[in-house]
């Protein structure tokens, strides 16, 4: 006898929803990463949470450069930059610029949990602090409008710097910079210049490897480009004295007995000289 057939819908379990997602939880004791609501539910880019949360995910003292990050995403310069930006405009990242004792300049970053914590240094260790309290279900907050800028100009910034900015747009005509942009990046480039780095190496290092296409203000990619790039160790300290080498004489021909002989002008060699002044004696 054939097995009956219904086309009843099958019960649904009790208490699972009729539409959107549902979770399969497995409790995981090794291998994780606890990150906040906040952080994983904020409003905007993608690539802002994937970034955050694969940093967070890294042991203490990983490289997080862009390039560290570009060799990891499939994303380009561009997007992961500006990701950047924007954990750390909402307090998630802080990035330092600390002089090295060999004089080099290395920018230390520092990722938070929650942005305004205090920098720590045991995230390779046990994590015994408890998880912090946020809700489950946040409520997108309106981001403060910027303040105004004040406006800036060219007059107390180092003109050689000035110079270096507006050189870019001759090699790469996308990278002309206003004047307000300009008196802003001219402070890092005279620290370049001071640094020892001829203006031709800024001008190399600021317009290498551009993308056919800018995601974003040519200022921001030189502002970032500026503050990324290691400076070189300061130049030794310049000599106080400098030993002048004696000068060569020159070579002249004894007129009386015609040796060559090193004198500064002609005359007679030290043998003809000495059997004159015997013969005056005698």
């Amino acid at each position: 006898m054939a097995d009956p057939q219904s086309n009843a819908r099958l019960r649904a379990d009790a208490g699972a929803p009729t539409s959107g997602v549902i979770h399969v939880r497995t409790r995981l004791t090794a291998d994780f990463t606890v990150i906040s609501n906040a952080l994983a539910q904020r409003r905007g880019s993608a690539v802002t949470i994937g970034v955050a949360v694969y940093i967070l995910s890294l042991p203490t003292g990983t490289p997080v450069s862009i390039a560290a990050l570009c060799a990891h995403f499939t994303e380009g310069e561009i997007l992961i930059s500006r990701a950047l930006r924007e954990l750390e405009a909402a307090g998630y990242l802080e990035r330092r610029r600390e002089r090295l004792p060999s004089g080099q300049i290395r920018t230390r970053t520092y990722f938070y949990d929650v942005p305004g914590d205090a920098p720590r240094t045991d995230r390779e260790g046990p994590q015994e602090q408890p998880a912090p309290t946020v809700p489950r279900t946040p409520q997108p907050e309106p981001e403060p409008e910027p303040d105004p800028e004040p406006p800036v100009s060219l007059d107390d910034a180092d003109p050689e710097a000035v110079a270096v900015l507006a050189a870019l747009r001759r090699i790469d005509p996308r990278l002309l910079l206003s004047v307000q942009e300009a008196a802003r990046l001219a402070p890092a480039v005279s620290e370049w210049l001071a640094a020892g780095m001829a203006p031709v190496q800024i001008i190399k290092l600021l317009t290498a490897s551009l993308p056919d296409r800018l995601h974003a203000r040519p200022a921001a990619i030189l502002a970032f480009r500026l503050r990324e790039t290691p400076l070189p160790a300061p130049p030794p300290p310049a000599p106080t004295h400098r030993e002048v080498p004696p000068a060569v004489l020159p070579f002249q021909t004894c007129d009386g007995c015609d040796r060559a002989f090193r004198a500064p002008a002609p005359g007679h060699c030290r043998d003809c000289r000495s059997e004159v002044r015997f013969r005056a004696a005698a």
